[in-house]
């Protein structure tokens, strides 16, 4: 706290430092007073890492409180401090007022559905907010409510980062709900959040309509083959997004025949990953056939598949006439001399 009193000082009439790096210290909740009362006056520093610092509600409020009268700051990293409910609801308050932060990261920070109502709140209010990182915290359905209540009538996030939450499926839908609606996100991650197929359902439903959102993080769920189905479904009608990553899903080669015959007709996807989702050589098949079509994806992650000769030798007949895929993982399958034969035959023809 000493350390961050005597920075508190200089930050006030420093005019020329823009970036401050104080992660992993032990700055605490009157360190972080300090350094709040600085910001109040200091009008060129624009991010402030703070992560890892043994900050709390208190803490946090200090620093709120700076941030209604700070008009320089831009990027505050509070990410793995426990501030809670408590403090979460202070950062809102301050985010109705501030009209200069445009990025806030917040993850794991022992925010649960009373934080992130509080800065669903807040995002109905904020115009400048582009970036909000609530990433391995507590939120659950009721959270994702009021985040997707948020999202209806917010025009500036563009980024919102959900990993490692409880949304499952009734979160999902909320969030699909306002997907309809949003004109604004482009980046959604929702990886790690207990989604099954049911809230893959809505969300694919929300993809036939939102036009604005480019990139689709659904790792680490549970979705399923009938899952990939509401996902392929949309991605026929779908003309924005271009990233999608459905790692470790359990889509099995139902699911990647599913997603296959949409990629034949697609025409924006660039990247899909499918990292360890069982597809086999059947899957590797009807990947291959859609690749022959397919003429925009450029990144296709296949790793941890079950792919072996059979499976190889299809995705190496489709690089043969394919000229738009630039990168093909296919690491920790069972790939033997012949299906590697049938690759290097193949990029002997890919020019």
């Amino acid at each position: 706290a000493e350390g961050a009193k005597h920075l508190g000082d200089t930050l006030r009439y420093n005019t020329t430092l823009i970036t401050l790096n104080l992660r992993v210290n032990q700055i605490g909740d009157e360190g972080a007073q300090h350094l709040g009362d600085a910001l109040r006056i200091n009008t060129a520093l624009t991010t402030l890492h703070l992560d890892s610092n043994r900050i709390g509600a208190e803490g946090a409020q200090h620093l709120a409180d700076a941030l209604r009268n700070n008009t320089a700051l831009t990027t505050l990293h509070l990410d793995s401090n426990r501030i809670g409910d408590e403090g979460a609801q202070h950062l809102a308050d301050a985010l109705r007022n501030n009209t200069t932060l445009t990025t806030l990261h917040l993850w794991s920070t022992e925010i649960g559905d009373e934080g992130a109502q509080h800065l669903g709140d807040a995002l109905r209010n904020n115009t400048t907010l582009t970036t909000l990182n609530l990433f391995e915290n507590r939120i659950g359905a009721e959270g994702a409510h009021h985040l997707g209540d948020a999202l209806r009538s917010n025009t500036t996030l563009t980024t919102l980062d959900l990993y490692d939450n409880r949304i499952g499926d009734e979160g999902a839908q909320y969030l699909a709900d306002a997907l309809r609606i949003n004109t604004t996100l482009t980046t959604l991650d929702l990886s790690r959040n207990e989604i099954g197929d049911k809230g893959e359902r809505h969300l694919g439903n929300a993809l036939r309509h939102n036009t604005t959102l480019t990139t689709l993080n659904l790792a680490r769920n549970e979705i399923g083959a009938e899952g990939a189905q509401h996902l392929a479904d949309a991605l026929r009608i779908n003309t924005t997004l271009t990233t999608l990553d459905l790692n470790r899903n359990g889509i099995g080669h139902e699911g990647a025949q599913h997603l296959a015959d949409a990629l034949r007709i697609n025409k924006t996807l660039t990247t899909l990953n499918l990292h360890d989702n069982k597809i086999g050589d059947e899957g590797a098949q009807h990947l291959g056939d859609a690749l022959r079509h397919n003429t925009t994806l450029t990144t296709l992650n296949l790793q941890l598949n079950e792919i072996r000769d059979e499976g190889a030798q299809h995705l190496g007949d489709a690089l043969r006439n394919n000229t738009t895929l630039t990168t093909v993982e296919l690491g920790r399958n069972e790939i033997g001399d012949e299906g590697a034969q049938h690759l290097a035959d193949a990029l002997r023809i890919n020019m």
